[in-house]
């Protein structure tokens, strides 16, 4: 489509991540009222939901784009996948990847991606929560 330039591409992700931003927030007060607080501190349910909720949606996504995508696939990659989702979880991005890394046969980077992922993650975290206690 011609009037698709990166600004609108752009355009797309922004409102789909801020809706997804949104969804997660709203279902993790939903969960909080749910359960109470007692319970949703002690194990992180909304996480867990929005990540579970969210990686289905994505297979779901990228089945429905595969088969039926053609012209306005892009749009609605950046709008859902990329946008919404993104800003929904983002573990359904990495789901997603991981999936297409074992259907390839990439067995070895699949293992490699997850521990990565998992240990620079939380290696992150750690050293980003470190220097700011440090800070003062």
């Amino acid at each position: 489509m011609s009037t698709f330039t990166p600004f609108v591409a752009a355009l797309h992700v922004f409102v789909g991540g801020g809706f997804g931003a949104v969804l997660r927030w709203q279902l993790g007060r939903a969960m909080t009222g749910w359960l109470g607080v007692p319970i949703v501190t002690a194990f992180p349910f909304a996480t867990l939901a929005v990540n579970a909720a969210g990686s289905l949606a994505m297979g779901l996504l990228a089945g429905w784009l595969a088969r039926h995508g053609g012209g306005g696939g892009e749009q609605l990659r950046l709008l859902l996948g990329v946008g919404l989702l993104g800003g929904f979880t983002t573990f359904s991005a990495f789901s997603l990847e991981m999936v297409m890394l074992l259907e390839r046969g990439n067995y070895l980077f699949a293992l490699l991606y997850g521990i990565l992922s998992i240990a620079m993650g939380i290696t992150g975290l750690m050293v980003g929560l470190g220097v700011m206690r440090m800070a003062g």
